[in-house]
């Protein structure tokens, strides 16, 4: 895997209030990097110092093993968590002028904006002001205006915000296209459950420190707990008086259950087995939401 848009030792403060500390992580090319944390914890500045929105006190932002650049930072595609469109301009126009600005031809940000809305699922919007565009659909927008110019990189904070559950999907099918054609993608986003489906890779911040970084499956593997599933034909409650087991959660026949350090599951499946059929026995891996909680707490 080939880092390509590199953080080391980024420090920020806003007057005697240090903000960042240290902050230190990698976006890997082709692959959908997930930045969650809760308010406040830094995840806006960082993406505004990798903008140059802002200058870190210290530390570096590299781009392809050197400095980041004005001109690098052009080949980049953000989106702010701030709306920042003109509400008085016609969709359409909106991404196609951003295009332009990006140095494309008229034939090209008009083909690009066509596309994009198309994909988005503003086509039948595209000559509205968006002033009277919904929320949602405004998110929508904003998206198509960070693509538009076909980004070498992409920085997007909470892009899903506003929208419903089928245009959460819309923008994940768009942003995974991008990732597999190549394109690193770094997003923040405070819905865990999205950015446990969509992330490769993931990095949580907590008051200005990045406080785990790695792949989705490295962070699984590394907070596990042998927590498993149990599913049944009966009831499990019996599962309570069962040794070295503490019922996680309990639902008649399905059970989720940790084990007491040096205990096995093997005389928990035997057990289960002599009261009747079996129907699943499964480790649990940790939720993104878990690991947010550990490492956060």
């Amino acid at each position: 895997m080939t880092s390509v848009l590199r953080l080391d030792g980024v420090d920020r403060s806003f007057g005697d209030r240090q903000v960042l500390k240290d902050v230190s992580f990698d976006v890997v090319a082709g692959r959908m990097t997930g930045f969650v944390g809760g308010n406040g914890a830094g995840k806006t500045t960082t993406m505004r110092i990798i903008l140059g929105v802002l200058a870190a006190d210290s530390g570096q932002v590299t781009w392809r093993d050197a400095p980041l650049t004005r001109d690098a930072r052009r080949r980049f595609g953000y989106m702010p968590e701030e709306r920042g469109l003109y509400p008085k301009m016609t969709v359409r126009d909106q991404v196609n002028y951003l295009g332009r600005l990006h140095g494309m031809t008229a034939e090209s940000a008009r083909r690009a904006t066509d596309t994009l809305l198309e994909r988005v699922g503003l086509a039948e919007r595209g000559d509205d002001l968006l002033e009277t565009l919904s929320l949602g659909n405004q998110q929508r927008a904003q998206i198509a205006a960070a693509l538009v110019h076909d980004p070498e990189v992409l920085v997007l904070d909470e892009p899903f915000s506003g929208l419903d559950p089928l245009a959460v999907e819309t923008i994940v099918a768009v942003l995974r296209e991008r990732a597999t054609a190549g394109a690193p993608v770094l997003f923040s986003s405070h819905q865990l459950d999205v950015v446990e489906r969509l992330c490769d890779d993931l990095v949580i911040i907590g008051d200005g420190t990045i406080r785990v970084a790695g792949s989705r499956e490295e962070l699984r593997a590394a907070y596990a707990t042998p927590r498993f599933e149990l599913v049944v034909e009966t009831d499990a409650g019996w599962l309570r008086d069962q040794p070295g087991v503490s019922l996680v959660d309990l639902d008649g026949a399905r059970a989720v259950f940790d084990l007491a350090p040096g205990a096995d599951e093997q005389p928990v499946l035997r057990a289960a087995l002599d009261r009747g059929p079996v129907r699943a026995f499964r480790p649990v891996s940790p939720s993104l939401a878990e690991i947010f909680r550990e490492v956060t707490k």
